[in-house]
């Protein structure tokens, strides 16, 4: 109120009072007046809320880990696909299945390999028999020939021809170990050529490796896979989709694995979902990191499809204005309290801002009356009215 208001309303209450009644409703009169000049401004209550702390985030849906299945066989025909694209399989399920006829036959060529390999070894077995006991005769028929020689019974000649009988049954003896030991090694290779020869059977039918979705195929019937290439069939193991969102790099710092997340996919809506990886890096080019999202199980959710959303860093409750009631500059933040009509600036301590409120640390406490709509202004002791 400026000096010449004041020296204004005390000459008009010194004239009230000497007129008596008439006077004092005059004054009265005078007083509406006088208030009906004062400032309008709009109030808002500090109070207590909710608020949160988002990043923004976007990108497509992709599968959380993709398995690639490949024939483990090859130059053999395709004759069966028992799988489409978008079924879902078990670990173990038959996918396709390769021609068996050649493989049959090399299994069965490789049975009969093991078979002669095990006859090998009782063909061993036997001729060390004979070697021995041929041995045994040999040591038997040199001792005695060597005792009829000391009693001058046998001549050097006969000696000598036992001593040679005898080294020449060792000699067999020896050959016929190491003949098993031969044989041995036979049956161990025909026992790995038809273990070969099984699998290769088996793998005719190839089979999903863990549980999941087809979502691509490649097989055609009549189609002879090689050892390379693109795989056969696609999956996405346990049908698990998520999102890989881009992030920017001035946010990194905010993300930790758990933080929830709100998604809206593309034709679906919101689906919940929670942080899994935060970006490893960031791209020089783009600034963006790549993170990712695994979403709540949902059968409508296509890798490919675009989605966009919000990664929950922080949700807490707090005192909180309206965003337009602070006043901020170099010096600081402040907020314009009201108290019995006066205004009172006041410095505050500013947090986080959500859905038009922007939270205050320090400074004010919640049921004050602040200026919804600051004005730089305003100055502390002015006064002003409410808005009704």
């Amino acid at each position: 109120m400026t000096a010449a208001c004041r020296i204004t309303r005390i000459a008009m209450l010194a004239l009230a009072l000497s007129l008596g009644p008439a006077g004092m409703a005059m004054a009265e009169t005078a007083g509406a007046v006088e208030q009906s000049e004062l400032p309008m401004v709009t109030l808002a209550s500090a109070e207590r809320s909710w608020i949160e702390a988002r990043v923004p985030v976007s990108g497509s849906l992709v599968a959380r880990q993709e398995v690639q299945v490949h024939a483990l066989v090859s130059g053999h025909e395709i004759t069966g696909i028992e799988a489409e694209l978008g079924d879902r399989v078990r670990a173990g399920q038959v996918l396709a299945r390769l021609s068996e006829d050649v493989l049959s036959a090399q299994l069965a060529q490789a049975e009969a390999e093991y078979q002669r390999a095990e006859a090998g070894i009782s063909q061993a077995e036997s001729q060390i028999a004979s070697a021995q006991a041929s041995l045994t005769q040999a040591v038997a028929t040199l001792e005695r020939t060597r005792s009829l020689r000391q009693s001058g019974n046998a001549s050097q000649a006969v000696l000598d021809q036992a001593i040679a009988t005898e080294a020449s049954a060792r000699a067999a003896a020896a050959s016929a170990a190491d003949g098993l030991g031969v044989a041995r090694a036979a049956l161990a290779q025909a026992d790995a050529a038809r273990r070969i020869a099984r699998l290769n059977l088996d793998h005719a039918r190839i089979t999903a490796p863990v549980d999941g979705v087809v979502v691509g195929r490649t097989a055609r019937l009549g189609a002879i896979p090689g050892g390379g290439g693109e795989p056969l069939f696609t999956l996405i193991a346990g049908g698990e989709v998520e999102l890989e969102a881009d992030v920017i790099e001035t946010a990194l710092s905010q993300l930790e694995p758990g933080d929830a997340a709100e998604i809206e996919v593309a034709g679906l809506g919101r689906v919940e979902g929670r942080l899994r990886l935060v970006p490893a890096t960031v791209d020089p080019v783009t600034r963006l990191g790549s993170a990712r999202i695994a979403l709540d199980p949902d059968q409508r959710l296509r890798t490919g499809l675009f989605a966009s959303g919000w990664i929950v860093t922080d949700r807490r409750q707090a005192v909180t204005v309206p965003a337009s009631a602070i006043l901020a500059d170099a010096s600081g933040e402040r907020v314009q309290v009201v108290r019995d009509g006066r205004i009172e600036t006041r410095k505050v301590r500013g947090g986080l801002l959500w859905q038009g409120r922007r939270e205050i640390l320090e400074g004010i406490a919640a049921g004050e009356q602040v200026v919804a709509r600051a004005g730089a202004f305003f100055r502390s002791g002015d006064q002003v009215r409410a808005a009704p």
